[in-house]
């Protein structure tokens, strides 16, 4: 009797478990919000997007514009359907070809970088505000104010993904690619002064520590910072580290957490934390290895445990995420990747935790759709998710999508 029990809960827990992955992979479908054209409205976007309280979403695309040098972009909706509003075209002097999205600022402005252009060419850090003056046209431009602009020396070059971070006091904080003391990157701090902005770096990238920062920083809840390097640590070129840097009396102490456990491939994503302080990311964004993974951190008696949630299949070569995980309320883990999924084009992914196991999930895009996504996500209140391809779609330029439970 007692076995007998035990074999109709295993078969009940099992058609649970397939029930709930099927509602998953069912519930996934693309459905494309806009096709990038590649002139006016942008094209080829890369970064992920922001989404404002009326639930309007804000983001870049690298090419596209007047210049083709990149445009921020908001997409709002209208009754079913959506509509696309260039808000600032680069031009070069003013910035080129951003890779990251832009967020809101305390003073409900929005920031970001770009990986070229400015006053050296090397990138630059912007804020983007409404014009004071009564627009008169349908389209109406916002005011572009150049923060800094990297000069790729000791201070830093090329910004590449990542969206700038804020601290209490409004100061910015951001990595560079390039530049800094071992030309290997940096870790800069931007602080209002007088009107303008006073960069100082923060933290200069070596071998031992990582080398070429792609992403972006995080914030504890003690003030320390969290990224990752692409490259660099005991694995030297492949797939890089994750790091804290902790404020102290003289500057800045940076700590190794650990090395990223796929071999053969380089780390573009950043990394997220949850509630209890563990953290989350991905790697497989470059190389001439495999599409990497997803992997959590668990901190435990003064170390971090690495732990892979997700391996992605693909051949060699094949290009895995590029940008940070997303989590939601309930510590699921959402992203994309950019060369895996059925048609090897990208795919949208989740990671449910169940039953002790992670439970993973995708829906893939097809080229109609677009493909080779490299953004994060974001999710509205209602569980939909939100993205960018940075090509494909109906004008090959790139699409904005929603996948709607």
């Amino acid at each position: 009797m007692r076995r007998t029990t035990r074999r109709i809960a295993l078969c009940f827990c099992l058609m649970f478990s397939l029930a709930v992955l099927s509602n998953i992979v069912q519930a996934q479908t693309i459905t494309v919000l806009h096709n990038f054209t590649g002139g006016a409205d942008g094209g080829y976007p890369a970064a992920g997007l922001t989404m404002d309280a009326a639930g309007n979403l804000y983001s870049t695309a690298y090419g596209g514009g007047p210049s083709n040098a990149g445009v921020v972009f908001r997409l709002s909706r209208a009754g079913s359907v959506w509509i696309l509003t260039p808000l600032y075209s680069f031009h070069g002097v003013d910035g080129a070809n951003p890779f990251s999205g832009v967020v809101f600022g305390p003073d409900g402005s929005l920031y970001g970088t770009t990986y070229n252009g400015g006053q050296y060419g090397q990138g630059t850090v912007f804020r983007l505000q409404p014009s004071p003056e009564a627009c008169h046209s349908v389209i109406c431009p916002w005011e572009e104010t150049v923060l800094y602009s990297f000069s790729g020396g000791d201070d830093g070059g090329n910004p590449v993904y990542g969206n700038p971070v804020f601290d209490q006091a409004g100061n910015i904080y951001g990595t560079t690619l390039l530049g800094g003391s071992g030309g290997y990157g940096v870790v800069f701090e931007l602080m209002p002064s007088n009107g303008s902005w006073t960069e100082s770096v923060l933290w200069n990238f070596m071998v031992e520590g990582g080398v070429y920062p792609q992403s972006g920083l995080i914030f504890d809840r003690s003030g320390n910072l969290y990224g990752t390097t692409s490259k660099g640590g005991t694995f030297g070129e492949d797939a890089g580290v994750v790091y804290e840097l902790s404020p102290s009396g003289s500057g800045w102490n940076e700590v190794v957490l650990s090395l990223i456990a796929f071999p053969h491939t380089n780390t573009c994503s950043g990394v997220v934390m949850d509630g209890q302080g563990d953290l989350f990311g991905a790697s497989g964004c470059e190389g001439a290895g495999f599409p990497g993974g997803v992997f959590e951190l668990t901190p435990s008696n003064g170390s971090w445990t690495f732990n892979v949630l997700h391996t992605f299949s693909g051949g060699s070569g094949s290009y895995g995420p590029s940008d940070s995980p997303t989590l939601d309320a309930a510590g699921n883990v959402y992203g994309t990747s950019s060369e895996t999924g059925l048609n090897n084009e990208g795919e949208v992914f989740k990671l449910m935790l169940l039953n002790g196991g992670w439970i993973y999930s995708s829906a893939s895009f097809d080229g109609s759709n677009g493909e080779f996504p490299s953004g994060s996500v974001i999710l509205d209140a209602a569980g939909n998710i939100y993205g960018t391809a940075g090509s494909g779609g109906a004008n090959g330029a790139g699409t904005v999508w929603e996948i709607t439970p």
